[in-house]
């Protein structure tokens, strides 16, 4: 999968994308991230991207044009059937908020265009030219898109086939089925007087499984109820979710 990600701050960026689980997947050749600076491509000698909003107001605004020449030289060396464009994000707080689900969806896209804004925004021109999808990491405001660029990066990349060490993990963790993650323990048995539960040393993985699952529900009701509205429960887990609100 190939990000592209247009920006002010190349090195913020790449800065914090070369490290850990993503920057191994790069040199991997699982994943290619490129921060393109929108700099790059103004049109005049001091390289200067913002200009004073028409009607007034406070602050400036990215002017179209260098966004506009940015994403044309990204799109001219992009292996893309003709007549098709890729998907641009552009990361705005007026977006839909980006979720598991999302991250699977852009997962399955080869070229992912990211676009992150500065100042008070971007001229609403390039917007509409050239933006597919607005998306929010959560409502409240940043400074600019690079830091939810890449929370957005590393949240797809390890649902690209071979980024995780163990792919099995990305499908039961946190979100999937609309639930959350269950307890997890590891080594000592016990730790400031709290024990592993026995059910997980019993070896009896059918068990186990029940367990977690259970412990799953448990958490979410407790957690992100907001979550079980769209979970998929049996008739007797809704049952014992039924016990556990009348405790």
């Amino acid at each position: 999968m190939n990000f592209h990600i247009m920006t002010l701050f190349p090195e913020m960026v790449m800065n914090g994308l070369n490290t850990s689980i993503i920057g191994r997947a790069i040199d991997k050749g699982l994943l290619t991230v490129e921060a393109v600076n929108i700099r790059d491509y103004a049109f005049n000698k001091h390289q200067s991207v913002d200009d004073y909003p028409y009607g007034g107001g406070a602050g400036m605004l990215m002017q179209a044009e260098p966004i506009y020449q940015t994403y044309q030289a990204l799109t001219g060396k992009m292996n893309l059937p003709e007549g098709r464009k890729p998907r641009v994000v552009y990361l705005s707080p007026q977006g839909q908020t980006f979720s598991q689900g999302m991250a699977e969806e852009l997962a399955l896209e080869e070229e992912l265009v990211l676009l992150c804004g500065h100042y008070e925004g971007i001229d609403e021109r390039v917007l509409e030219e050239i933006v597919t999808d607005y998306v929010s990491i959560g409502d409240y405001v940043l400074t600019g898109g690079e830091l939810p660029a890449m929370v957005m990066v590393d949240a797809i990349s390890r649902l690209v086939p071979g980024v995780l060490h163990n792919d099995v993990s990305a499908e039961f963790e946190s979100f999937q089925d609309n639930l959350l993650e269950y307890p997890q323990y590891s080594r000592p048995e016990e730790w400031h007087g709290r024990k592993v539960p026995e059910i997980l040393l019993s070896g009896h993985h059918a068990n186990v499984e029940k367990w977690r699952r259970e412990q799953a529900i448990i958490r979410t009701a407790q957690r992100r109820p907001d979550l079980l509205e769209k979970a998929e429960l049996s008739e007797k887990e809704q049952k014992m979710l039924a016990s556990i609100d009348e405790i």
